[in-house]
C-alpha cells in the first residue's frame, strides 16, 4: 500500500482515459454498465457530469497516473455516488482510499449507491465505508444492490 492516492477536480483532458476505462471488457462484465460510443460518452460527461453544477466530480490520481473517477449527483430527491477505476488499479486498496477522501468532501447524507449485485468487490467497498443494504433496484434486466450511507450518529 505504498501508492499515494489523491483526488482532484476532473478536467476535459481526463475524459479520454475514462472512455478507455469504460470500454474495458472485464469492467463492463463486472459493472453490467454498457459502454457508450465516444461521441455519446463525451457529450454525457461534458453536459450531464461536468456541466451539472450540483455534481461533485473528482479524478482519482495514483502517483502521476489517472486511475479513475468518483461522482456524486442528484436523482430526484436522492444523492447518489458512482465511481470507476481502471483495471490496473483494482485490488490495491486504491478504491478504499479514494472513496474515503471523496466521502470527506461529499458531506450530504443520506447518500446512495446502486452497484450491480454481482460486483461483490464494489458492494464490499461501499459497506466498508458504512453503506448499508436498503434493498434492490433493477436497471434493465439486471438487479442492483441499493446501499445507503446515513448521517453519522456522533
Amino acid at each position: 500500500m505504498d501508492d499515494i492516492v489523491l483526488i482532484r477536480d476532473v478536467t476535459e483532458a481526463d475524459l479520454e482515459v475514462f472512455l478507455e476505462q469504460e470500454h474495458d471488457p472485464e469492467a463492463v462484465r463486472r459493472s453490467r454498465f454498457r459502454p457508450r460510443e465516444r461521441e455519446a460518452f463525451l457529450r454525457h460527461w461534458k453536459t450531464n457530469v461536468l456541466g451539472d453544477p450540483a455534481a461533485l466530480v473528482q479524478a482519482v490520481v495514483v502517483g502521476d497516473e489517472l486511475a479513475g473517477n468518483l461522482v456524486a449527483w442528484w436523482e430526484g430527491d436522492r444523492r447518489f455516488i458512482g465511481y470507476w477505476l481502471g483495471r490496473a488499479f483494482w485490488g490495491r486498496g486504491i478504491g478504499t482510499r479514494a472513496l474515503g477522501l471523496f466521502l470527506a468532501k461529499e458531506r450530504h447524507r443520506p447518500l446512495y449507491a446502486d452497484p450491480f449485485h454481482g460486483n461483490t468487490a464494489s458492494v464490499r467497498l461501499l459497506e466498508r465505508h458504512g453503506f448499508e443494504r436498503a434493498g434492490t433496484v433493477r436497471h434493465g434486466d439486471d438487479e442492483h444492490v441499493l446501499l445507503v450511507l446515513h448521517a453519522s450518529k456522533e
